[in-house]
């Protein structure tokens, strides 16, 4: 099942096409924190430009593109993010991919999935009313 999942789907990684693409013709530059591996390749296309992407390891979801690659693949410059990001500072949080949709989402206090119970509103709030 895993071999048709490559041939027929793009959202579980990459397909046999790109896989075969990325191992012929085209430069591994780079890999992430995540193990997503980065591909330029060797050939100009006709405005001069390289074409640039990323294999996903796992599924392939773009918020998952850190944001100095996410430059690289966009053109901003022209060398690898690895050769020149300062080193990490020790109060900079690692990189999380969007957690929308999963059971690592962020749910306010009064979300209907954890109850629909929310604090009442204290003294500093007044509610308008047209005969005021």
């Amino acid at each position: 099942m895993k071999i048709l999942s490559k041939i027929f789907t793009w959202w579980n990684g990459a397909t046999i096409g790109t896989m075969l693409a990325a191992s012929r013709g085209f430069e591994h530059v780079g890999t992430d924190a995540q193990g997503n591996k980065y591909y330029r390749s060797k050939k100009k296309t006709g405005d001069g430009r390289e074409r640039r992407w990323v294999i996903y390891e796992g599924a392939n979801d773009a918020s998952r593109v850190p944001s100095e690659w996410h430059g690289w693949l966009h053109g901003s410059g022209d060398d690898v993010p690895e050769s020149f990001l300062p080193p990490a500072k020790v109060w900079e949080a690692d990189y999380t991919p969007n957690a929308t949709g999963t059971e690592t989402r962020y749910l306010p206090q009064g979300a209907i999935q954890r109850g629909g119970n929310r604090a009442r509103a204290t003294g500093d709030y007044e509610a308008w009313s047209p005969d005021a």
